[in-house]
C-alpha cells in the first residue's frame, strides 16, 4: 500500500482557479466600497462645512442684524487634508489623495476642493458675496448649492452632477 502524501498536479490548478474567481469577485468589490466609504466622508464634511456657514450666517444676524457668510468656511471647522498652502492648480491637488483645497475670486466666487484616492477632483460651489437681493442679508451661496462636478483630471473637462 503506498502513501501519498501532497497534492497532485490537479488539485493544485483547480485552487488556483478557484482562488482567481474568488480575487476576480472581490477586488472590485472591495474597490466600490472603498469609493463609496470616501464618498461618505466627503458628504461627512460638505455637510460639516454647510451647516458650520450657516451656523455663522445665524450668529452674524443675531450680533450684526445682518446674515453674512465667511470669507472661508475651512476656518469654521477643522477639516484632514485642507491646508491654506494647498492649491488646486488645473490638474491634481498639490498636496495629493485625500486633500482639501480652496481657492476664491476677487468677486467672492469661491470653489472647495477634494482630491479622492482614484485621482479624481470633485469641486463644489460656494460664495461669500451678497447673492441676496433681501433686506439684511448679505449671504452667498452655500457650499454645493451652486453645483456640485466632478473635474475631469485627463481632459479638464468638467461633469455636472
Amino acid at each position: 500500500m503506498k502513501n501519498n502524501k501532497g497534492f497532485t498536479l490537479i488539485e493544485l490548478i483547480m485552487v488556483t482557479i478557484i482562488l482567481g474567481i474568488l480575487a476576480a469577485v472581490a477586488v472590485p468589490r472591495y474597490m466600490g466600497t472603498v469609493n463609496q466609504a470616501e464618498a461618505a466622508a466627503e458628504k461627512a464634511v460638505v455637510d460639516a462645512l454647510r451647516a458650520a456657514v450657516e451656523n455663522y450666517s445665524t450668529q452674524e444676524f443675531l450680533e450684526e442684524g445682518r446674515y453674512d457668510y465667511p470669507d472661508n468656511p475651512f476656518t469654521l471647522v477643522d477639516v484632514d487634508g485642507y491646508s491654506t498652502t494647498n492649491s488646486y492648480t488645473g490638474g491634481l491637488l498639490v498636496d495629493g489623495d485625500g486633500s482639501w483645497a480652496y481657492t476664491v475670486t476677487s468677486t467672492g466666487k469661491a470653489t472647495i476642493y477634494h482630491q479622492r484616492r482614484d485621482n479624481t477632483v470633485w469641486a463644489w460651489d460656494y460664495s461669500f458675496a451678497d447673492d441676496s437681493d433681501a433686506d439684511s442679508d448679505d449671504s452667498g451661496t452655500n457650499i454645493g448649492d451652486g453645483g456640485v462636478s466632478q473635474v475631469q483630471v485627463n481632459d479638464q473637462s468638467t461633469l455636472s452632477n
